[in-house]
C-alpha cells in the first residue's frame, strides 16, 4: 500500500511540521495542501517542505499551484476539481511531472485518465472536516464499482482513496483494488502522529 500525507494546518501543528512528523514516521509522499494561503506563503512552505521531501527521498506533490511546481521543480501537482484542468497543466509541465487529479465518480476517473492523469485521488470514503463543499461520500461500495469499471474499460491508474479515513478502515478500503491511501486528520489527531505513520505504514 502507497501511503499519502497531505498537510493539513492545526491548533498544534504547523503544515512544515505535519510533514515533518509524516516523514519521520515513514511516509515518503506528501502533498503540501495550503487551500487559504497566499501564493507568497504557499511558496516560502513549498521550499522549505521539498528541502525535507528530499532529505528522505520522499515524493514531494504540490496542491493547485501548476506554475509553482514547475518553478521549483516538485515532483507534481495535484489538481481539484476547480482548479487547472489536466490537459493544461501537463501542457504547462510537460511528460516529467507527476500529475494528480481529484474524482468522484467513474467519469471523473475516465476524464482525468484521457487528459493524462499519472494517478486520481478518490472520495471521499466518508464525511470528512478537512474539506469544504463536499462531493457524495463513496464508502467500500463506491470504489468497488469504480476500480470494476476502470478493468471493464481497461483504464490503468492508480487510485489512492481520500477522505476521513482512519487506521480501522485501511483494511477493507484497500481489498476494494485501490493502490494507496491518503491521509490527513486521522494522524494529526493521533497522540503520537510519527507512531501514528509509523503504525499505518507498517500494517
Amino acid at each position: 500500500m502507497e501511503l499519502q500525507f497531505i498537510t493539513h494546518y492545526t491548533d498544534r501543528y504547523t503544515y512544515f511540521n505535519s510533514a515533518r512528523m509524516a516523514l519521520e514516521g515513514g511516509c515518503r509522499w506528501i502533498q503540501l495542501r495550503m487551500k487559504d494561503a497566499s501564493p507568497e506563503e504557499v511558496e516560502r512552505e513549498a521550499l522549505r517542505v521539498q528541502d525535507l521531501c528530499r532529505q528522505y527521498g520522499a515524493t514531494f506533490i504540490i496542491d493547485d499551484h501548476v506554475e509553482l511546481v514547475k518553478k521549483l521543480h516538485a515532483d507534481g501537482v495535484h489538481l481539484g476539481k476547480k482548479d487547472m484542468p489536466i490537459a493544461e497543466a501537463r501542457r504547462i509541465l510537460g511528460p516529467d511531472f507527476i500529475i494528480g487529479g481529484t474524482a468522484n465518480t467513474f467519469e471523473d476517473v475516465r476524464m482525468h485518465y484521457e487528459a493524462g492523469a499519472d494517478y486520481i485521488g478518490c472520495g471521499p470514503f466518508r464525511f470528512t472536516t478537512t474539506k469544504k463543499n463536499l462531493s457524495p461520500v463513496l464508502g467500500l461500495e463506491g470504489y468497488r464499482d469504480i476500480v470494476s469499471r476502470m478493468k471493464e474499460a481497461g483504464i490503468n491508474l492508480p487510485i489512492v482513496a481520500i477522505g476521513g479515513i482512519t487506521f480501522e478502515d485501511i483494511p477493507a478500503i484497500m481489498q476494494t483494488g485501490v493502490s494507496g491511501i491518503a491521509l490527513s486528520g486521522s494522524i494529526l489527531r493521533a497522540d503520537d502522529p510519527i507512531e501514528e505513520t509509523k503504525r499505518i505504514v507498517n500494517s
